[in-house]
């Protein structure tokens, strides 16, 4: 029990050394902002498209898909999601926030105590713009795990940008994350004296393999798997992100109002781990019901002409998942938290592809 309570795997400085190597195919760009140099993923499509836009026959390309990592992550955690895309014609793109990843690295006390939820999403924003201009303007699919699905939903609640469609992947619900904070805290009976005993160093919870899987993964995910994951992670997380999320931060209906596709089908997919620990399935499926409840709504007040279709299942592997009032809600069967990294992050996948499809 008392290796959990172990310095060895925190860090207080910015990380040095050069930059993991990619896998092939996966390509990495760096996008000026005022504080420094963020890191993009770019996974292209095998051939590669003649043009920006559209096809060599004259048809449309695809839409890129745009992954935005959570807490302690960065762009590495989509890498799964990005070689799958990739390979079925969809150029997909994933960013690293500053203090995460490849990008810049603030210092400790910047990066723990003065980096709030607005400066990441303005991270994500440079990003999202970058990746519409290299692809001729094309709007996105905006898919965010954890806090980052909360910085996808704040962005579009606060009219920064327009997008096709977005995926909420065991996303930090935008009505507030305070019963996912005490669902780790239930599943850690020692996160508050380890948090002491660590001087409130922010990756306490995670400052153990054993630690990051019982939080992130299911018990079939390998221990060699998951101390890679732990070696790539974030030395050390924003406090104030996670604070600012506590609460209510999004309206849901500005949110559904800047995605394009929201007049048919399902716009909005809200996609959990089966055995996700943080974002249970109640609190995804009280996120699901929240947009639902404003598509409805919207409906009804004659915003726009969408299909309000009643929520009935789904076909799709667990049996769990359904559709109505413009959101879909799958289930990921054997995977936790990081559901994309987990053994069984094919399924998952295949489930958002199916979403895209359909947009």
């Amino acid at each position: 029990m008392f290796k959990n309570f172990t310095f060895q795997y925190l860090r207080w400085r910015r990380p040095t050394g050069p930059l993991q190597a990619l896998p092939d195919g996966i390509e990495r760009f760096f996008v000026d902002t005022p504080g420094g140099k963020l890191e993009v993923l770019y996974a292209h499509p095998p051939p590669p498209s003649a043009t920006h836009g559209s096809n060599a026959d004259g048809s449309a390309s695809p839409s890129p898909l745009f992954f935005v990592h959570g807490g302690m992550g960065g762009a590495f955690v989509w890498i799964e999601y990005l070689q799958f895309f990739a390979a079925r014609g969809i150029p997909c793109y994933a960013v690293s926030m500053r203090g995460h990843g490849g990008s810049y690295y603030p210092s400790y006390l910047r990066m723990v105590y003065a980096t709030t939820k607005r400066m990441l999403a303005d991270d994500v924003l440079a990003g999202l713009r970058w990746v519409q201009e290299r692809e001729g303007g094309r709007e996105v699919v905006l898919a965010g795990h954890s806090s980052g699905g909360g910085l996808a939903q704040l962005i579009l609640s606060e009219k920064e940008a327009r997008v096709k469609g977005l995926v909420l992947v065991a996303a930090a619900p935008g009505n507030g994350s305070d019963r996912a904070y005490q669902s780790w805290m239930k599943l850690d009976p020692w996160f508050l004296l380890r948090m002491i005993l660590h001087l409130g160093h922010p990756n306490s919870p995670l400052s153990h393999p054993a630690l990051t899987k019982r939080a992130f993964f299911s018990d079939q995910q390998s221990d060699t798997y998951v101390e890679a994951f732990q070696a790539r992670s974030s030395p050390y997380e924003s406090f104030i992100w996670a604070l600012g999320m506590t609460w209510r931060f999004v309206n849901q209906q500005n949110v559904i109002s800047r995605i394009a596709s929201r007049a048919k089908g399902q716009s909005i997919l809200v996609l959990n781990g089966e055995l996700d620990k943080i974002m249970t399935l109640p609190i995804m499926e009280d996120l699901a019901s929240m947009y639902r409840t404003g598509y409805s709504s919207m409906v009804r007040q004659g915003r726009f002409q969408g299909e309000d279709a009643e929520v009935v299942p789904m076909q799709g592997e667990g049996n769990r998942d359904n559709a109505g009032h413009g959101v879909r809600f799958a289930v990921v069967p054997g995977a936790g938290h990081h559901l994309q990294n987990d053994v069984t992050w094919k399924v998952g996948a295949q489930k958002l592809l199916a979403f895209y499809e359909q947009l």
